[in-house]
């Protein structure tokens, strides 16, 4: 497992991209365009951590997270004394979230970090294990809700987008690592989600990465990045 930072859960981003950067088309359609080695890669990289964290948006889209299914990966966890599954985020400020989604009949575990507003909407549901509920405007603060969750034994954390929730940790300093699959196809796009989105950064500011490996299967391109100290 790897090791915790500071005050905070251990956060990886991991995510898959067409060539240009995009993680879905311009009419946000789901992304189904991931082969079935980038889907082994994403349960893989779920399968070794605590919980997954991911925006409203992200699971409004797809409608479902994805579970630990495989063998191989279900007894690695139990060796190491996990859970079956890892603890599912949802990441809504609003709450405003459809009970009818497929994801509140899969067997995982479901929590909702949101605001007191937003908890209003699930009060008597037993839809979600926990609700967290955090109130800073004029948005999270993002190193109170890690420190929460490292309170609550989440030493390792997955980001699985969306792409303005990435920007928000990036520029909060919450990601160590970031594993992102190029798949060969060009989306394009004004307005095309990419893996960073919110108010960018300038050069002088941007995250720096250190590039850790590098490996292609078939025709995708495999990398992973450290995200270097600020």
């Amino acid at each position: 497992m790897n090791r915790k930072k500071g005050d905070r859960p251990f956060t990886k981003v991991v995510l898959a991209m067409s060539a240009d950067g995009k993680i879905t088309d311009e009419a946000r359609s789901p992304a189904r365009f991931g082969s079935t080695a980038d889907k082994r890669h994403l349960e893989e990289q779920i399968a070794s951590c605590d919980a997954a964290l991911f925006g409203a948006t992200t699971l409004r889209v797809y409608g479902t997270t994805l579970p630990v299914t495989a063998s191989d990966l279900l007894q690695q966890r139990q060796e190491r004394r996990q859970s079956p599954q890892p603890i599912h985020i949802v990441c809504s400020a609003s709450g405003d979230l459809d009970p009818n989604l497929r994801f509140f009949q899969q067997p995982v575990p479901r929590w909702l970090l949101t605001t007191s507003t937003g908890a209003q909407c699930w009060q008597g549901a037993n839809a979600f294990e926990r609700i967290l509920i955090q109130d800073a405007a004029p948005s999270f603060d993002w190193a109170e809700v890690f420190a929460k969750l490292l309170g609550l034994g989440i030493d390792n954390l997955a980001i699985l987008g969306g792409g303005e929730l990435v920007a928000s940790l990036l520029a909060a300093g919450c990601i160590d690592e970031l594993y992102l699959t190029v798949c060969p196809l060009l989306l394009g796009g004004r307005t095309a989600p990419t893996i960073v989105e919110g108010c960018g950064f300038s050069e002088a500011l941007a995250p720096r990465l250190e590039l850790v490996s590098v490996r292609s299967i078939d025709q995708e391109v495999f990398l992973s990045y450290k995200v270097c100290p600020g």
